[in-house]
């Protein structure tokens, strides 16, 4: 399985992952929240990348094993896909948002055929909405959908309540309550503050860092 550690190590070295519970992020959501998350600055850094696509190429070998292609995950999650589809030998499409509104109206793009057993590839896993619209994006062309792989998850209850009703077998790369353990034991937060950080996660949607 994945170092989740070193995993975490490898997004706090290049600043993917920012954590700041005095001053908290406003996602677009409009949620308030302590941490921020982009992993797409992974790409610029040519040995972590690689440490995270040999990563995540362990884990699509070893759980599913059966895939026969692979789907990113517009757009973020384009780059990883095709970077593990390379390594792992399989073909590779992505799925758009929605539907092209011009040219063929593709909402998939590449070759596929019905009844491939497909893994999608994200790059984060927040509430798993957009997530599980590509999902049965994927199933409404035919393919079977054998499973998800993400880098980085905030581990939300809601996310995997959805995933599990959906019947879809998520695994990912690392998590917040590791990224936060590590980001303490590295002096990049107080400890002092864990407790507020993971109380985060409870209800986003609510949360204050004075609650």
């Amino acid at each position: 399985m994945t170092n989740e550690k070193a995993v975490a190590e490898r997004l706090l070295q290049v600043k993917a992952v920012k954590l700041n519970p005095q001053e908290p992020f406003t996602w677009a959501s409009g949620w308030k929240s302590p941490i921020y998350c982009d992993n797409r600055k992974l790409l610029g850094y040519p040995y972590a990348r690689d440490f995270v696509k040999s990563e995540l190429c362990n884990v699509i070998f070893e759980k599913f094993p059966d895939a026969d292609l692979i789907a990113g995950v517009a757009t973020a999650g384009i780059a990883w896909g095709a970077m593990a589809a390379d390594q792992l030998k399989l073909p590779f499409i992505y799925v758009r948002p929605k539907p092209k509104e011009h040219g063929l109206g593709n909402q998939i793009e590449g070759n596929f055929e019905q009844g491939m057993k497909t893994v999608v590839v994200e790059d984060l896993i927040s509430t798993g909405k957009s997530s599980l619209q590509v999902v049965d994006v994927i199933k409404a062309a035919g393919m079977d959908v054998v499973g998800m792989v993400s880098i980085f998850t905030y581990g939300f209850e809601a996310a995997a309540t959805a995933c599990e009703a959906a019947g879809i077998s998520v695994i990912s790369l690392t998590n917040y309550p590791v990224m936060v353990d590590l980001a303490i034991e590295r002096g990049l937060i107080h400890p002092d503050d864990q407790n507020t950080l993971l109380k985060w996660r409870e209800n986003p949607a609510e949360w204050r860092r004075n609650s």
